[in-house]
């Protein structure tokens, strides 16, 4: 799958918190949030992230990466 190279997306890894609900950092950009939901969660991204850029350099896009931490016995 081809991405573009330009600034028209940030990816965040969203991961479940070990105290319970979901955390979620953005790669390449200092972007940290948490929230219960993953509505609460997509809503305080969108946040963070106008806050974090200016009008000429915001994505247009946020791509939520989700990461299961599982383990299994061998």
């Amino acid at each position: 799958m081809n991405r573009p190279n330009d600034n028209s997306e940030i990816i965040v890894v969203v991961e479940q918190a070990p105290e319970g609900g979901l955390v979620a950092r953005a790669l390449g950009h200092s972007i940290h949030t948490q929230a219960e939901t993953i509505d609460e969660l997509k809503i305080a991204l969108q946040d963070a992230v106008r806050l974090h850029f200016d009008s000429q350099e915001m994505p247009r896009l946020i791509r939520l990466h989700g990461v299961k931490d599982e383990v299994i016995p061998v």
